[in-house]
């Protein structure tokens, strides 16, 4: 697995807008557009109530942009007195619906994007990420990590013996048992961990703050869900011990150098550097047996 970002080798990370202060900023904006409104009563000034409504849509969804809508149709109302007498113009019914068009509108923009997006970040077959959105969030980890001086520990794993459940029932049941595991692994994984399937039947963990010992608890932990389980593969049903994982994991600590510039290009050589122990652990759990767990 080569990590790289879309950068080359520095990971950006876009800083959010907070709830609270979207919420100030949409009220800001809507009492300075309406002291504007209903100073100057001029329709291109009017045009600004949209900006606030497009914030509130994409902060706070259907229920902001409807909201703030409202609100500018209310502050529309109340800026130009000739709107009381509700004998509207052609141009106020306009104004008026657009108001509410608008937040509609983004609304849906803003839910279709990020659906979009879950979707490019996320691995179809088991629900887990997928490997360019791990790579971001482990670059990510390992800066953390470096700079607040914690433990990382990252767990590389397969499903023992898939060709065999291939070659005897066909590669829709071996494509369902990937799917199990990866479930398995999803619903076992502390909220703070982030799981991937990087490859056909491979995946990778990444958790933080996590010593060596309570990684390999975790990693025991799932070893014995995937091979406890009595799963359901094609339509048919398989007993206890039919699917089993060999995990290699290891956890490590990154050291802080001076060189600022650099630190970009290093977290991703020590992600790499990372993976590849955790993944030549795996490999000493197959040879000693499978169904193992071992730490680099």
């Amino acid at each position: 697995m080569r990590l790289t970002t879309a950068s080359g080798d520095r990971l950006a990370i876009p800083a959010r807008l907070s709830r609270a202060s979207a919420a100030v900023l949409v009220i800001a904006a809507l009492l300075l557009v309406f002291a504007l409104d209903r100073a100057t009563e001029s329709a291109p000034v009017q045009h600004l109530y949209y900006l606030p409504i497009i914030l509130a849509a994409v902060v706070f969804r259907m229920r902001g942009g409807v909201a703030t809508g409202l609100a500018a149709i209310l502050l529309y109302h109340a800026a130009n007195p000739h709107m009381l007498t509700f004998r509207y113009g052609e141009s106020d019914l306009i104004q008026i619906a657009l108001f509410l068009a608008v937040g509609v509108a983004t609304a849906r923009f803003t839910d279709d994007a990020d659906r979009l997006r879950r979707i490019a970040l996320t691995d179809d077959l088991t629900g887990l990420h997928n490997l360019r959105s791990f790579e971001m969030r482990l670059l990510a980890m390992v800066q953390e990590s470096r700079e607040g001086r914690t433990p990382l520990a990252l767990l590389v794993l397969d499903v023992d013996r898939l060709k065999s459940l291939n070659d005897r029932y066909g590669h829709l049941t071996g494509a369902e048992a990937v799917r199990t595991v990866g479930h398995i692994i999803g619903e076992r994984l502390p909220p703070d961990a982030v799981g991937c399937r990087y490859g056909g039947d491979e995946f990778v963990v990444a958790v933080p703050r996590s010593t060596a010992a309570y990684a390999n608890r975790l990693a025991d932990d799932l070893r014995q869900a995937v091979h406890a389980c009595a799963p359901v593969l094609a339509g048919h049903a398989f007993p206890a011990g039919t699917l089993s994982i060999s995990v290699g994991l290891v956890s490590a600590s990154f050291e802080d150098g001076p060189a600022a510039e650099d630190r970009g290009r290093r977290d991703v050589e020590s992600s790499e550097a990372v993976f590849r122990a955790a993944d030549a652990a795996l490999y000493r759990a197959k040879a000693m047996g499978r169904n193992q767990v071992c730490i680099a």
